[in-house]
């Protein structure tokens, strides 16, 4: 048998399944039979019946025509019943096809790169109840070019023969041509299984989830004082996010902060996007506040200043501050990073200390940072207990990490990968797998690699043009993000390979394992020793990532 393409090919008459048929038994292994054949050009959509290959002869395109067809000398005419006929075009029919589709073949870059030159491309009618004369000759129609039905135990012979006597003058198709051929005639469609898709469609779903989750925030409308509690995946930072647009929409001037750089410039970005009353006041670091009111600079490495000495000097910059830069509300995202001192000057910028506004976003199972301080108030707490922005598998590997059991609504994924090796392999492991969710279809800007021991040589070279050049690669498309799992907190990829690149477990290492692996929200992939899992997470972490 030749090879069959499609597979499974579907006809419309009786007459060219016969007629596919008879080729498909007497064409040989090496040779190429092809069904339908629809090719759509400038001048029109063109269709061929059939495609017949056959190495070391030629290529014929096949126009079958069934019931009792005849040329009355000025046209082609074919009758479908006792009462009626109409005129047919079957050899213009397989003229325009044969051209269509030998255009389209030698167009294809794989044929031109390979600078192959042309072969015998010919065309035939094949007329299956129909007898023809042997004395027939028509202009365009030569009878070497017409299989009747008296040939039909030889069709594949007599088309050998048409390719060899119309393509002379070409070289006959060999055995790569058949094969470069049957790859162009496939086509190049969409991925069989293409990952961005399937992600952006749950994301789309996550997204509109976590919309809904704003009924929270119009059943606390009338409250000042609010904490807003949720692990990892409830959708936190966009209700922050919400909550600061909808405060500064009702005139209120409005202060969304949180402590990390990464996730600072998220917010900034986001809230760009807003119509301009809907902005906050305010977006950024906490600390960029001290700055703004004129505290003086300090080093990235002077860990007392940030600490301590910045923001007990914020205090007494925002008792000195005029009504008009004063706010009327206070949005804090991921708050569980702020220290007990940080917030006297959060307090202190209040329009009213005793009425204004003061929204916390927190989850306590991610507080990587063994400084942890509440406001100096009393908070109205709410919890989120649904996840929706990770995949089920992700979030059932993490679950047992975090502060609070969560309802799993996110979408199904992938299998959560884990690769085991030495913690000292773990970069090197890690960077193949990067490389593996790339050839998966994967693009650079889905993907990030992070540590949670020493940084990749990689963040360490880009944060050498500073931390606010290094935030801004984290939206550059071409680029694989590197990053580490204390400075992720409140971001997420949609691939994420998480390095354990320590040899031995920190303080709280728990915790940044549990940030490290929800940050992925839909293929997740950690990669380091069984045993130190186990040691910080438990055996039902391990287990988990073992069965992925």
């Amino acid at each position: 048998m030749p090879r069959i393409l499609p597979d499974q090919p579907q006809f419309t008459t009786s007459s060219e399944r016969q007629v596919w048929t008879l080729l498909r038994d007497q064409m040989g292994p090496d040779a190429l039979l092809m069904a339908n054949v629809r090719i759509s050009d400038a001048a029109g959509d063109h269709e061929i019946d059939l495609v017949a290959v056959f190495p070391g002869w030629g290529l014929v395109a096949v126009e079958v025509k069934g019931g009792s067809v005849w040329h009355d000398g000025a046209r082609w005419l074919q009758a479908w019943s006792e009462q009626g006929q109409r005129r047919i075009d079957p050899v213009g029919q397989a003229l325009r096809g044969r051209y269509a589709m030998r255009d389209y073949v030698e167009a294809d870059q794989r044929w031109t790169s390979q600078g192959r030159p042309r072969f015998r491309w010919s065309h035939a009618i094949v007329l299956p109840a129909t007898e023809v004369r042997q004395d027939f000759d028509l202009p365009d129609c030569p009878r070497h070019m017409v299989v009747d039905r008296s040939q039909l135990k030889t069709v594949a012979s007599v088309l050998r023969e048409t390719a060899e006597l119309q393509g002379r003058g070409y070289r006959p198709p060999d055995s790569q041509d058949v094969d470069l051929l049957a790859e162009i005639m496939r086509g190049r469609g969409l991925p069989q299984r293409d990952v961005v898709a399937l992600a952006l469609d749950r994301e789309t779903r996550g997204d509109l989830l976590t919309s809904e989750q704003a009924n929270v925030l119009g059943a606390t409308r009338l409250l000042r004082r609010v904490e807003v509690r949720g692990g990892a995946g409830s959708g936190k930072t966009w209700l922050a996010v919400e909550q600061a647009r909808r405060l500064a929409r009702d005139g209120e001037r409005v202060a969304l902060t949180c402590y990390s750089r990464g996730l600072a410039e998220y917010l900034r970005r986001v809230t760009q996007e807003f119509p301009r009353k809907e902005r906050p006041a305010y977006v950024g670091e906490f600390h960029r506040l001290g700055l703004r009111w004129g505290a003086a600079a300090g080093s990235d490495d002077d860990s007392d200043y940030w600490e301590r000495r910045l923001p007990e000097e914020m205090v007494g910059l925002a008792a000195e501050l005029p009504p008009g830069q004063r706010f009327d509300s206070v949005v804090v995202d991921e708050a569980q990073d702020f220290a007990e001192a940080w917030w006297p000057a959060l307090m202190a910028a209040l329009q009213d200390e005793e009425g204004g506004g003061c929204y916390v976003f927190s989850d306590e199972g991610q507080q990587v940072f063994s400084r942890y301080g509440r406001p100096p108030l009393s908070l109205v707490p709410l919890v989120l207990d649904h996840n929706l922005r990770n995949t089920k598998q992700i979030a059932e590997a993490f679950n047992p990490l975090a502060s609070l059991r969560m309802r799993l609504l996110g979408g199904e994924g992938p299998a959560v990968r884990f690769v085991a090796c030495a913690p000292e392999e773990a970069l090197g492991v890690a960077d193949d797998a990067v490389d593996a969710l790339l050839e998966q279809g994967w693009r650079p800007e889905d993907v990030a690699l992070l540590t949670t021991g020493a940084r990749h040589p990689e963040q360490a070279a880009r944060q050498e043009s500073g931390q606010d050049a290094y935030w801004q690669s984290f939206w550059d498309t071409e680029q694989v993000f590197y990053g580490h799992v204390l400075g992720f907190k409140g971001m997420e990829r949609r691939a994420v390979v998480l390095a354990l690149n320590e040899k031995r477990p920190r303080e709280r290492a728990r915790e940044r394992l549990y940030v490290g692996m929800s940050r992925a929200r839909d293929q997740l992939v950690v990669v380091g020793d069984e045993g130190y899992v186990e040691h910080v997470a438990g055996p039902s972490v391990l287990r988990r990532l073992r069965e992925g």
